[in-house]
């Protein structure tokens, strides 16, 4: 087997060597299950099921692990907006995206842990941060002190003096540089016993604590969408090797589905969703017209184009078709 894949990190392309001989570990940022899942959404999980399906038609035993964010300030806010348990909000949407990934023919993820079954190991995590002085509590929460890691912005390519975490102003903060790993517990919010009180996690950490819960210390491939690089995945990186783990050893970045030149988002009101165009056109046709594309290519979407795709794929489905019977 040989393959090379683009590392965000090193910025190159390298030739893939596994950390265990036959065996392949491997990580993806699933979804936020805040909505209904959209194209957008899915380009990310077929990308990687294509490399997986590579990875193990190559002979490899892939051990693919996809976790599922069910806690979050978006899920909290639109359940409340529309009257319904924050919980009952994100198994809702769960299965929308379970039904997603099943419709365009993704294989099931090894395993798909969801954040807030994961808070001990996230309390763990905060323990060794702070046993290495690389984080602090402050009024019950707890933040990464980003200046106490000396790599940090290496895997987005940013100068530390340059970052904005997008957070605000936090009143325990000691810098706005750092970003939070545990939030304190508000009224009417869900909440976790911790040594620093009751609170929920953050975003960032949950990862870092499910991805080595799964695949250990050090695993092979780390992927999701270009948007994750920064602050996501730079702050994965960040907390995961400043508790003492080596963490990722590849780093791969899929890009967006674009309408308009702007990235499909939810806040934008420009998505597509799964359910709307699985109306128009087959799963098969559709997952077609999203790995198409080279993965690190923006894909522009347009009706026109969709078409073209689905015609294209009913060309190679007509050819096989009549293979068939002339060998059949």
């Amino acid at each position: 087997m040989s393959v090379r894949l683009f590392d965000t990190l090193t910025r190159k392309q390298r030739d893939f060597v596994p950390l265990r001989t036959g065996a392949v570990s491997m990580y993806v940022c699933g979804a936020t299950v805040q909505g209904l899942p959209h194209i957008g959404h899915v380009r990310s999980s077929l990308n990687y099921d294509v490399l997986r399906r590579w990875l193990t038609r190559s002979g490899l035993d892939v051990a693919f692990v996809r976790n599922v964010t069910d806690i979050d300030d978006k899920i909290l806010r639109k359940a409340a907006e529309a009257g319904r348990p924050w919980w009952e909000w994100a198994a809702t949407h769960e299965r929308a995206f379970a039904a997603a990934y099943s419709a365009l023919g993704c294989l099931p993820a090894s395993l798909e842990p969801r954040a807030t079954g994961h808070v001990t190991q996230m309390v763990t995590y905060i323990e060794r941060l702070m046993a290495g002085g690389h984080a602090y509590a402050a009024g019950g929460d707890v933040y990464f002190s980003v200046r106490s890691f000396p790599g940090y912005g290496a895997l987005s390519g940013q100068k530390v003096d340059d970052v904005a975490q997008g957070e605000g102003e936090l009143p325990g903060k000691r810098d706005p540089l750092d970003f939070t790993l545990w939030k304190a517990a508000k009224r009417g919010e869900p909440a976790w016993p911790t040594p620093w009180g009751e609170g929920r996690p953050g975003w960032h950490l949950e990862c870092s604590a499910m991805a080595t819960a799964y695949l250990g210390p050090e695993f092979d491939l780390h992927g999701g969408g270009l948007d994750l690089v920064f602050p996501h995945h730079e702050n994965e990186r960040a907390q995961s090797q400043a508790a003492g783990d080596p963490f990722a050893r590849y780093w791969l970045h899929n890009a967006w589905v674009t309408m308009g030149g702007e990235k499909m988002s939810k806040s934008l009101g420009n998505t597509l969703s799964i359910d709307a165009l699985l109306q128009r056109v087959r799963g098969v046709e559709l997952r077609y017209y999203l790995v198409g594309p080279h993965y690190r290519s923006a894909i522009e979407y347009s009706d026109a184009a969709l078409a073209e795709a689905v015609a294209a794929y009913g060309r190679i489905e007509s050819f096989v078709h009549r293979v068939g019977e002339r060998v059949g």
